[in-house]
């Protein structure tokens, strides 16, 4: 499902302008971004967090080279799915 689809079904589903629908879904991803970036996390009760994890600086090999690279300490974006969510979805998953 891409971002043009869920705004479609939102739209379908409300009643509501897609026009609208897709500067408010947009908003919502400004806004978790810019408050990952500031490294704050995000919790939407029932979803899930948007959290910003912390990798450790570990040594790396390029084994074409036959090289060791160090690879710094970063932070990365993560999506921690809710309790709820994740039993929903093992339950009801189509095949």
């Amino acid at each position: 499902m891409t971002k043009a689809d869920i705004v479609n079904e939102i739209s379908k589903n409300t009643g509501i302008e897609k026009v609208t629908v897709q500067k408010t879904v947009e908003a919502l991803m400004d806004t978790v971004k810019d408050s990952l970036v500031d490294g704050k996390n995000v919790y939407l009760r029932g979803f899930g967090s948007f959290i910003v994890k912390e990798r450790a600086e570990k040594t790396a090999r390029n084994i074409s080279k036959n090289t060791t690279i160090i690879i710094p300490a970063h932070n990365i974006p993560a999506f921690k799915p809710a309790k709820t969510f994740v039993s929903e979805v093992k339950d009801n998953v189509k095949k």
